[in-house]
């Protein structure tokens, strides 16, 4: 979350999923402005996790011309969107059931 934040990214939300789904416990959800901030968001995420926990599971899928980055880190999803993404693929309406942890406009 505090990458996101650090680098700009808009409209971060984190939804616990534990109740909801076995996929994973927790979806982060961020808006990336432009394709170079998708890109640099993944990458300072996953560079930052893979230094806490050089052991840790992690998966990227997209990049940053698709408009849609999933990084998946096991009990942690990462879904990092472009704005007009984000709207039509509606993760935060899909996932209704789950509960918001943490807003960041």
């Amino acid at each position: 979350m505090e990458i996101a934040s650090d680098k700009q990214a808009s409209d971060i939300v984190m939804l616990d999923l534990q109740w909801v789904s076995p996929l994973a416990d927790y979806f982060v959800i961020c808006s990336a402005s432009s394709e170079r901030q998708l890109t640099a968001l993944r990458d300072d995420m996953v560079k930052a996790v893979r230094r806490e926990d050089p052991k840790r599971r992690t998966r990227v899928e997209g990049d940053g011309a698709s408009g849609w980055v999933l990084l998946d880190f096991g009990d942690v999803v990462v879904h990092i969107f472009g704005s007009e993404e984000r709207e039509f693929y509606g993760l935060e309406r899909f996932w209704s059931e789950a509960r918001p942890v943490v807003q960041i406009q």
